[in-house]
């Protein structure tokens, strides 16, 4: 009887351990906002950029936004994001603060309406057409973005 029991406690606690392990890694990765803002820092407020980050690599805090204005430092942004399984697809323009609400909206309507068919097929094709990734160094750790080719930093185009 004992030996069962305590076969059924070291179970419970291998099982214990493992969720623990699981949520420990899911609680360490940064947030897709995090990541965003880390960026155009690091890159000394860009006038644009446009880059993929795994959803595997961060915890996604901006699900359900398309069109938004993101302030980083001095610069605002006009950031176009959309999910494109297995990325989240980041574009973002330095411009001056809008009302995007209307635009946030019609976006998220055209994706339901489309069933995000074109985002996943986005998101298939990027993983074959990506040419280039960068480090982003952020509180929780270094996550890499990837680029469909190298951005030349600070130009208009």
């Amino acid at each position: 009887m004992t030996i069962v029991m305590s076969m059924n406690v070291r179970l419970f606690m291998k099982k214990r351990v493992a969720v623990m392990d699981y949520i420990m890694h899911f609680s360490s990765r940064p947030t897709s906002s995090e990541v965003l803002t880390s960026y155009l820092a690091q890159c000394k407020e860009p006038p644009w950029t446009s880059y993929f980050v795994k959803y595997s690599s961060v915890k996604d805090d901006q699900f359900g936004m398309s069109n938004f204005n993101w302030k980083v430092g001095k610069s605002n942004y006009q950031i176009l994001r959309t999910g494109c399984f297995p990325y989240i697809k980041y574009h973002c323009s330095r411009k001056e603060e809008e009302d995007l609400v209307t635009s946030d909206r019609f976006m998220r309507i055209i994706k339901i309406v489309n069933l995000g068919i074109p985002c996943l097929l986005y998101g298939l094709a990027a993983t074959q057409l990506i040419k280039h990734e960068e480090v982003v160094y952020t509180s929780k750790g270094s996550v890499t973005i990837y680029f469909l080719l190298p951005e030349h930093k600070g130009s208009l185009h």
